[in-house]
């Protein structure tokens, strides 16, 4: 089956090529000419497609032939990046492709989302059916994409499944980074008392999640949470990180409004002047904001089951970070 991964250069677009690769697919990637340097031996295992979802043309020579479209590709938060940045990737971008892939009868688009779009969770764990709250301009236009996917998709023309992803992590990632050094250095303060829920997702967990999106016939028109088989509170995630890598957890918290307030300036100043502020609030909505989620719906309609146990992920990220000589 020959299928097209958007975002194929980055971290979970990446992993997918491979995963599906390895499970036997003819896979095409979509990457911008400004990422190929990213591609490594990506390129030698899958049909390099020179494109942008801004560029409709390319999208329609992409999809040429394809059955399957996985939509990985995204703009992530990036300080100083205007919302019209977000807009114009996450949902005008979306258009372009959902265009293209009618266009070119592909059967089915596989659009990722984020588990994001529900906010803070109040009463944890979460399914696809809680209340949507985005919280920032990247939940934001990720959730108007998913509108898009899915009003696409019951037009009837394409098969459309919205895949929201947990937390990813894993070997490549960086994004977990400030975490992982912050507590090697012992300079990661605690805000909060540590009691919200985060809930994160092995970055090969999610890949086989994606695949299954793909590929199992009754998933068509659905929506699925993917994440790891466990969520633990923001504490336990922190004293697990520290056992990993040897050190002791932060012992010292700070209350949470005067940092909110600190993080706020911080962004005042430096944003306008496109300088990544050493402190902002959506660092604060880490320590603050619940994120756990029942991913049962995958399990059952899906087949879908993480194999990947946290500590395992942990201690194959650490080993990642310090291979690349990351936390010192």
């Amino acid at each position: 089956m020959q299928v097209l991964v958007t975002g194929a250069s980055g971290f979970a677009g990446g992993r997918l090529v491979r995963h599906l690769v390895e499970a036997g697919q003819t896979v095409r990637g979509l990457v911008r000419e400004a990422s190929r340097a990213k591609l490594g031996d990506l390129a030698a295992v899958m049909e390099v497609a020179d494109g942008d979802l801004a560029d409709p043309a390319s999208l329609s020579r992409a999809c040429a032939d394809v059955e399957v479209v996985y939509h990985i590709a995204a703009t992530y938060r990036q300080a100083g990046q205007p919302d019209s940045a977000y807009q114009a990737v996450n949902v005008d971008g979306t258009r372009h492709l959902l265009d293209a892939a009618g266009a070119a009868g592909v059967r089915r688009v596989v659009h990722c989302s984020t588990g994001g779009v529900h906010g803070h969770i109040e009463h944890p764990p979460a399914n696809e059916d809680a209340p949507i709250a985005p919280g920032d301009i990247y939940q934001e236009t990720k959730l108007e994409g998913e509108r898009l996917a899915r009003a696409f998709g019951e037009q009837g023309s394409v098969e459309v499944v919205v895949a929201r992803p947990t937390g990813i992590y894993g070997p490549g990632d960086t994004r977990l980074l400030k975490l992982f050094r912050g507590i090697a250095r012992g300079t990661l303060p605690m805000i909060g008392d540590g009691q919200v829920f985060y809930h994160l997702n092995y970055v090969d967990d999610l890949a086989e999640g994606f695949r299954l999106c793909g590929e199992v016939p009754a998933a068509a028109g659905r929506t699925y949470l993917l994440g790891g088989a466990e969520y633990t509170t923001l504490s336990e995630l922190v004293a697990l990180v520290a056992d990993v890598l040897g050190v002791a957890p932060p012992r010292w918290r700070l209350p949470v409004w005067p940092v909110w307030l600190a993080a706020a300036c911080c962004e005042f100043l430096c944003v306008p002047l496109r300088i990544e502020p050493p402190l902002y609030r959506r660092r604060i909505a880490f320590y603050t904001k619940s994120r756990a989620f029942d991913i049962s719906r995958a399990r059952r309609e899906l087949g879908y089951a993480p194999r990947v146990d946290l500590r395992t992920g942990i201690e194959r990220t650490a080993a990642w970070y310090r291979e690349q000589s990351l936390l010192a």
